[in-house]
């Protein structure tokens, strides 16, 4: 029995290739249903965020070919090998714990990962397609973050995307933030966050468009802003100073034809276009425009590192508790008086072919 994860990262891999790989919520579940077949695996976890997709897995043995899996998840014949990084045993719990306590995260210490850790680890329980063996690594992945983060103060400051993304804009206005007026595209986890950093800040125009417009209403409200549908965003955007795009969107929604149109009706004013969404919601060629200023997730790299000098005290302790736990749970895994079956890894072929048909693989 082997555990391991297999994966691509910020760390790792470009935006363009990682986008790629971006696996909807509502399809986690099959897709890793065609894991668990094409990859002969026991029990799998798929992770997919803005900054990382990853193959959590129990084999009989690892045959290397991992490439395939991700080009599965891709549709495509991409060869991912040289962006790819692969941990076995103890190495892929460590892996796993530093990545749901945000130690791993572009942002250090960000609270988000967890919850989007866990959040994958249920999608895979519900679907029958964690076993003895991956359930448990789980669990004690979100006992090790909550004890992290009681423990240390890795999660203080900027601690997600969103509040990253809020930093950059006030490098750019310094204290004239709170006068610039800000739309937010998409009224979900990251957009929520932006919010709640900008009115920390002071911010006192901000605009929410979103396509569920009783979302936007809802998220505006709660902060004194203003909420619009989607469709009403680029006629806003003619007024605006800083759009910040995060929704879950698999397309690209602003183009450079509209952005241009735009400029003109602003007579060329500066725009800033900060995109944080994978896949991106703006097409990376708007910013050959004149006086538009584009940002993608992978810009906001230079700020995280700032970030981490403010936290490397405490990565001493992480990493403590983090050995501690791995050397727990693997004298655990393999018990001697615990064999593969014990643990609940062996696979259920009737059932999983039956998923397989109706997720159509």
């Amino acid at each position: 029995m082997t555990i391991f994860v297999a994966g691509l990262s910020y760390k790792t891999a470009p935006v363009e290739l990682r986008e790629r790989l971006v696996v909807l919520p509502s399809r986690r579940q099959c897709h890793g249903c065609r894991l668990k077949i094409n990859g002969d695996l026991s029990e799998v976890v798929l992770l997919s965020t803005c900054n990382r997709v990853e193959i959590y897995g129990v084999t009989p043995s690892l045959n290397g070919n991992l490439n395939s899996l991700f080009r599965c998840l891709s549709d495509s014949q991409l060869d991912f090998r040289y962006h790819m990084y692969v941990h076995e045993g103890a190495n892929a719990l460590r892996h796993l714990f530093r990545v749901s306590a945000g130690l791993d995260s572009m942002v250090l210490g960000e609270t988000e990962i967890t919850g989007q850790v866990k959040q994958a680890y249920e999608t895979a329980h519900a679907g029958g397609l964690t076993g003895g063996v991956l359930n448990r690594v789980f669990q004690k992945a979100m006992q090790t973050a909550k004890e992290i983060r009681t423990r240390t103060n890795i999660g203080r400051g900027a601690t997600s995307v969103g509040s990253v993304a809020v930093e950059l804009a006030e490098k750019i206005f310094g204290d004239q933030l709170a006068r610039q007026t800000v739309i937010i595209i998409g009224a979900g986890q990251m957009g929520e966050t932006c919010v709640r950093h900008l009115a920390k800040k002071g911010a006192q125009s901000v605009m929410v468009a979103n396509r569920n417009l009783e979302r936007a209403q809802q998220l505006a409200a709660e902060f004194g802003g203003q909420a619009m549908h989607f469709d009403d965003c680029l006629t806003a955007m003619a007024n605006a100073d800083i759009v910040v795009a995060s929704t879950g969107c698999p397309k690209t929604l602003l183009h450079k034809p509209e952005i241009e149109k735009l400029m003109q009706a602003r007579r060329q004013r500066p725009l800033f276009l900060i995109d944080i969404a994978v896949p991106r919601n703006i097409a990376a060629d708007v910013q050959d425009i004149d006086n538009v200023y584009l940002y993608n997730i992978d810009d906001l790299e230079a700020l995280v590192r700032e970030n981490v000098r403010l936290r490397e005290q405490d990565l001493a302790l992480c990493s403590q508790i983090i050995e501690q736990k791995t050397e727990t749970l693997m004298a655990k895994l393999f018990s001697p008086r615990e064999t593969p079956h014990d643990l609940g890894i062996q696979p259920q072929p009737g059932w999983l072919l039956h998923r397989a048909a109706a997720c159509g693989s």
